[in-house]
């Protein structure tokens, strides 16, 4: 009698099958729980707490999957479906996305430092002499907030990303929102978590604060920047490939105002994150072998990262941004010279020698930028010091050799330590 009360047991904790979702039964609640597909994102989640985080880590697939099932109540829920949509007029935003009248400067897209080995997908809005989270930060245009993220290891109820979709296709995107506004505060979710909701905003609305650095994009799906070779490479981040020039989604005299606070002055203001050519060196490269654009390690995703590629300020400057150098996340370099362009640089060049040398940013009146004041007409200059030799052979069109030496090395050829990047 003990042997049938075991196999009840067994039998009673064990998978049901159902037309719907698999789901498990215990010996304490043994009917079967049927969750409907419409609650269901295929076999990748189901139920809306657990798409949520699923989605939050694979926008990709979700979005591919309600794009073909667009009735689906998750996907509705979630954003990725959106019913009434009307693109056909060219959005432009009244409102600027902070308090410009105390926010000092506005930098560019394409940043490299740090961990940003590949050029940023984002604008910089700062103000470090300000000491308090009482910058506003408004929503440029009407919409819906579709995403409250609290960003890792940050203070509890400070530092959150907003996603706000202005329409079907167009997004603003902030990072370090230091303060919810007190009505979205409510929505806000723990600490270190993610929420995917559904918040109307109004134009001009305000929906946090910062003090010193909040970071701002638009995406606009319907623009896809040619500069990215394989722009599935970076499907996760669904955005990047989306990046927009935000001067052209604001109407004067917003755009003016945001021109004026900008530090670059060369075309296109806004920047540039997109360097592929094919068959060139220009661009993003990844150590082959390290997982691509997100590599193996979900918080060092960077560390086989390389970007050829061009300064955010004065684009006339060659950047070398390269991860890992000498233990740091990433050092970057300009090139004694500041040649061969790597948008020439191909397989007839074979082996390319380059001088590695620091750079900084000079005013116009000759002194160095201090990285805090607006000052227009900002170019670099490099000291011509080697700080190292880059050997480079762009192998075919989508992978290179590279192996780096010394500033005092007279090698000029490839070692067992040389390195394959591929695209």
């Amino acid at each position: 009698m003990l042997g049938l009360i075991i196999v009840g047991m067994i039998l009673l904790s064990g998978c049901v099958l159902n037309d719907n979702k698999i789901v498990k039964t215990t010996a304490e609640n043994d009917a079967t729980k049927i969750i409907p597909k419409t609650l269901q994102l295929g076999n990748l989640c189901s139920g809306e707490a657990e798409c949520n985080t699923f989605c939050h880590d694979n926008k990709g697939r979700c979005k591919d999957y309600c794009a073909n099932n667009p009735e689906n109540e998750i996907c509705q829920q979630l954003g990725f479906t959106k019913n009434n949509c009307d693109d056909i007029n060219a959005i432009k935003f009244d409102y600027a996305p902070v308090n410009l009248d105390k926010t000092t400067l506005l930098l560019p897209l394409g940043l490299m430092a740090g961990s940003h080995i590949t050029p940023v997908d984002h604008h910089y809005f700062q103000n470090f002499a300000n000491k308090k989270f009482d910058i506003e930060i408004y929503s440029p245009g009407s919409g819906s907030i579709t995403s409250i993220q609290h960003m890792p290891e940050a203070n509890e109820g400070e530092d959150y990303r907003i996603v706000i979709d202005h329409t079907c296709s167009v997004s603003s995107i902030f990072i370090h929102v230091a303060l919810l506004s007190e009505r979205l505060k409510s929505y806000a979710p723990p600490t270190n978590g993610y929420g995917g909701v559904n918040i109307p905003v109004e134009a001009g609305e305000i929906v946090g604060y910062y003090a010193n650095n909040m970071d701002y994009s638009i995406a606009d799906t319907k623009i896809i920047l040619p500069g990215f070779i394989f722009p599935e490479h970076y499907e996760p981040e669904t955005w990047k490939v989306h990046t927009a020039n935000i001067y052209d989604y604001f109407n004067e005299p917003v755009k003016g105002r945001l021109t004026e606070k900008s530090v670059r002055t060369a075309e296109p203001i806004s920047g540039k994150i997109d360097y592929d050519i094919e068959g060139k060196l220009s661009g993003n490269w990844f150590l082959e072998g390290s997982g691509g654009y997100f590599g193996k390690e979900k918080y060092a995703y960077w560390q086989g990262h390389l970007a050829i590629a061009y300064d955010y300020i004065d684009p006339e400057r060659i950047v070398f941004s390269i991860a890992g150098y000498e233990g740091e996340d990433s050092r970057q370099f300009g090139v004694k010279g500041n040649s061969p362009d790597p948008a020439e640089v191909s397989t007839e060049n074979g082996i390319i020698k380059y001088e590695l040398v620091e750079y900084d940013w000079i005013t116009p009146n000759g002194s160095p930028w201090d990285r805090k004041s607006l000052v227009k007409g900002l170019k670099t200059q490099s000291n011509e010091l080697v700080q190292g030799i880059l050997l480079v052979q762009v192998l075919d069109n989508h992978k290179i050799k590279l192996e780096l030496f010394s500033a005092a090395s007279e090698i000029m050829e490839f070692t067992t330590n040389v390195k394959i990047y591929e695209r």
